[in-house]
């Protein structure tokens, strides 16, 4: 965590410093700092990865739930990266778009869980 604070103060105050002189230099460094950035937090995330599936294999649970899982985690980072390099150019509306277009994509990953669910409550209510 440490080093990825660092990196990420680095990237800003070089950002702030380009920005006086080569506003656009200033995005394109935002840029190759998030993406940086995010090469780290994949790291991270093959630890999670790793653990859901020791998790899977210890307790009987369907691999579509599991990807279905993994699905949505990788939504959440990907929109919320690009969003937040969108945010930081100035494009507020598309940002806007990406996070409403990946709520739509969670959503739709994860009808056959919200489906089992349902059909779970239904067995048990014996209706």
């Amino acid at each position: 965590m440490l080093q990825a604070a660092m990196i990420g103060i680095a990237g800003v105050l070089l950002a702030l410093q380009i920005k006086a002189v080569k506003p656009e230099f200033s995005v394109y460094l935002s840029i190759a700092t998030s993406v940086f950035l995010l090469l780290l937090a994949v790291q991270k995330l093959e630890i999670v990865v790793e653990s859901v599936k020791l998790i899977q294999s210890s307790i009987s649970i369907q691999s579509s739930y599991i990807q279905a899982l993994l699905k949505i985690i990788g939504i959440t980072y990907i929109s919320e990266f690009a969003a937040d390099i969108c945010r930081d150019a100035g494009y507020g509306a598309i940002a806007g778009q990406i996070g409403v277009f990946s709520k739509l994509s969670i959503l739709a990953v994860s009808m056959p869980i919200i489906t089992a669910l349902l059909d779970t409550i239904h067995g048990f209510l014996g209706t």
